[in-house]
Parts: structure tokens; sequence; C-alpha cells
């Protein structure tokens, strides 16, 4: 039998931990009104890309899988992740959201430490902008 110290490492690829850390955050911004997260039952029903926009404040379109880099040096990982947020919402609230459960999802499938996760908002949804073809169009704009 070969010693531990001898056998070898796991390494997880950096894509890997990108990976788990978009589905985090798509988890982590599917919230109820309440603020209770329903991650559990979002992921065994992978809903994939459907919000509920009328707790969040997300869009269909915002619904877009979270775009998460990540950098990994032997067990701690730096996470970067990009999400698209309907408006108006608490930005900052969606922010930490994400945070948290991006380090506590990675931390917890990985057994990496995540002392960095830098979340942008790469995109801020305005409903009414979100259907142009539903707008009333006026006489000037119909083409005869």
């Amino acid at each position: 039998m070969v010693e531990p110290g001898e056998r070898g490492a796991t390494r997880i690829a950096d894509r890997v931990v990108a990976k788990i850390a978009s589905q985090a955050a798509r988890e982590a911004l599917r919230v109820d009104g309440t603020g209770a997260a329903d991650a559990a039952a979002a992921a065994a029903a992978d809903v994939a890309d459907v919000v509920d926009t009328a707790g969040v404040g997300l869009t269909d379109a915002a619904a877009a899988s979270p775009h998460a880099v990540a950098v990994v040096r032997g067990d701690v990982a730096r996470v970067r992740v990009a999400v698209e947020l309907g408006y108006p919402s608490d930005i900052g609230a969606h922010c930490g959201a994400v945070r948290r459960h991006v380090i506590e999802r990675v931390g917890e499938l990985t057994g990496m430490e995540v002392p960095e996760v830098v979340v942008t908002v790469e995109r801020l949804h305005v409903p009414q902008w979100e259907h142009p073809e539903r707008r009333v169009r006026r006489g000037r704009d119909r083409v005869r």
C-alpha cells in the first residue's frame, strides 16, 4: 500500500470552480421576496434560467446564467462573478447574497478557502425595455 504522502494530489481545475461559482450565483439570485433562499429546490428542479420576477426584480432576460472566472492556487480559490439584475432592485443585497452563497458552495463542494469573491453587475434590465415589440407604435414608426 502506498503511503498517503506519496499518493499524489487531486487538483480541481479553475474552470470547474468557475462553473460551481456560476451555479451558486444563479442559486443566490433565486430568492423569494422574504429573503429566504430557494436554492435547493431550484437546483433540484433545475428550472434552468427561469427567475421569479416579482420577488427579486429580475426579468426573463436577466435569467441568463451568471458568468464566473476562478483562479485556483493550492487550496485557495479567488472568484469573479458577473451578474445581470432587474431594475429597480436592491443591488447591494443581491451582490452580498451572491458573494456569501458562492463562498459557501465553493468551499462546501471543493474544500477550498474562498477569501475573495468579486461580484460585478454587468447589466440592469428595465422591464419596459425588455420587450420593445410590445410598445405602442406611433403612426410614423410604421412601415407602409
